[in-house]
């Protein structure tokens, strides 16, 4: 991770507890400061409840950033996006890292341990960390998002 340190929580599911520990390892080697709000077991558990946390994490400005991992990514980046003032994103991949940054300044990184290996969520996050919001119409289309659907 090459960006200044920074205040992550992180969360997820029974499922994704393997990769959350790779990358929760990579995390705090690279100086951040992580807010764990679980699970640390393999005991069946709801991932909606994490993602709640974490979202919630980042919606009151006690972390710069989240990151979720459930079996696809998939269940958690939904229920984190039911918070206003989330984006958070499922990631395959740098491109997706990178543009969901840079285009819909996601704040919360989002990954399935069934879905993508630890090297290429590695990859992502560091990606995701270090891309700025571009502004600009991307920032007018970010508005219309947080607006009421009409």
């Amino acid at each position: 991770m090459t960006t200044a340190p920074l205040t992550i929580a992180i969360g997820g599911d029974h499922a994704g507890l393997p990769l959350k520990a790779v990358l929760q390892e990579a995390l705090a080697k690279a100086g951040h400061r992580l807010v764990d709000v679980g699970t640390n077991s393999a005991e069946s558990v709801d991932y909606p409840d994490f993602a709640h946390r974490v979202a919630a994490a980042v919606a009151a400005g006690q972390a710069a950033f989240g990151v979720l991992v459930c079996g696809t990514g998939i269940g958690v980046q939904i229920a984190a996006n039911r918070h206003p003032g989330i984006r958070a994103a499922v990631l395959h991949d740098t491109t997706e890292a990178r543009l969901t940054r840079a285009h819909n300044d996601a704040n919360i990184a989002c990954f399935g341990a069934r879905t993508t290996g630890a090297e290429v969520a590695l990859d992502a996050l560091r990606t995701f960390l270090g891309t700025g919001f571009e502004g600009g119409r991307h920032a007018r289309r970010l508005a219309k998002i947080d607006q009421p659907a009409a």
